[in-house]
């Protein structure tokens, strides 16, 4: 059973409430409840997990190496954690970049990631269903990563 880890960053926790024009009305609760129902329909096990802390999200991310495979969405850190693209890095599994809103089509500092550079895919606009589009280019690259 491959095992996935869904990782949200800083004040992702007030999805639901938080500016709604921007990130809709679901509750991160929610889009973990959907995430793990999805991936538990294809056999996959996902670990849900948030913090605002990046050093917390290090951790996290470290002491669950052995997982096949990372759903992120950094939150603000996308534009400037150094160290959670490092720690990426090092993990060398794959991952996939989320975002809820459109970057590109809002502020000008959030058009650069240095998160993606480490991501085999990221995905934006598509409210939360990206992390069901997430989930899914990440499950079809680790299928033909398997029958390679």
């Amino acid at each position: 059973m491959w095992e996935i880890l869904l990782v949200n960053g800083p004040n992702l926790n007030l999805l639901g409430t938080r500016e709604p024009n921007v990130y809709g009305t679901t509750s991160l609760a929610d889009i973990e409840e959907m995430v793990v129902r999805a991936g538990e329909k294809q056999g996959i096990k996902v670990h849900a997990f948030q913090s605002n802390s990046e050093g917390t999200i290090i951790d996290f991310l470290q002491e669950h190496r052995s997982a096949n495979g990372i759903i992120i969405n950094p939150g603000a850190f996308t534009h400037y954690s150094y160290a959670i693209r490092d720690c990426l890095a090092a993990l060398s599994l794959p991952v996939v970049e989320v975002h809820i809103s459109q970057v590109y089509q809002r502020e000008e500092f959030r058009h650069s990631s240095v998160i993606a550079p480490v991501c085999i895919g990221q995905i934006s606009g598509f409210g939360d269903f990206g992390y069901l589009l997430g989930l899914q280019g990440l499950l079809d690259y680790l299928t033909k990563q398997r029958g390679a």
